[in-house]
């Protein structure tokens, strides 16, 4: 009953998750209104989101929902919204957030080791392989000089980005669930 008449293949699917039919604006009204919906106070959806995309700003790739909840839980905030607010790490976004916290800690004057060139993708591979196979020596020798000013810089930077998202998020949400409430109570 609720199926498409026609099925969309395989290639039209990606293509609408990298670049969505309705565009970027219509996808992010669509967050808006599924974060609205959601139950909860305004406080623990904003407070849940915010997690999430702060947790992203850190360097521990694998571990950033386990982190939002975590925070999230610690202070009363929604684990499903902090879930979607990690969605704001993701392949496109990862570069620049890098970027950012590594040269952020840099100039925040944590000490780095040297490097020429510094290539995220084989540095955080290495890394996972070094981790799988236990090597510690590996992660305290060649992964800590460069983690350190990523993960100062990431700190700073979340907290930065939580606040943002918070104070944005939260009159938002609370207007949208009080429209809500006084349309469902003019319907009745």
């Amino acid at each position: 009953m609720f199926r498409r008449r026609y099925k969309i293949g395989l290639a039209d699917r990606l293509l609408g998750f990298l670049w969505p039919r309705a565009g970027w604006r219509r996808s992010f009204q669509y967050l808006l209104h599924r974060l609205g919906r959601m139950p909860g106070t305004p406080h623990s959806i904003a407070a849940g989101f915010a997690c999430g995309v702060a947790a992203s700003f850190t360097p521990l790739v694998g571990f950033h929902i386990v982190l939002a909840i975590f925070v999230s839980w610690v202070i009363g905030g929604s684990f499903l919204s902090a879930v979607l607010g990690t969605l704001a790490g993701n392949p496109w976004t990862f570069p620049f957030i890098w970027y950012w916290i590594y040269h952020f800690g840099l100039w925040l004057g944590v000490a780095a080791a040297e490097t020429e060139h510094l290539q995220f993708g084989a540095f955080f591979s290495d890394l996972y392989d070094a981790a799988l196979r236990l090597d510690m020596s590996y992660v305290i020798d060649q992964a800590w000089p460069l983690l350190a000013p990523m993960i100062v810089g990431g700190a700073i930077t979340g907290l930065v980005v939580w606040l943002a998202f918070y104070f944005f998020l939260k009159p938002v949400l609370k207007a949208y669930q009080n429209k809500t409430v006084r349309r469902r109570s003019s319907a009745v």
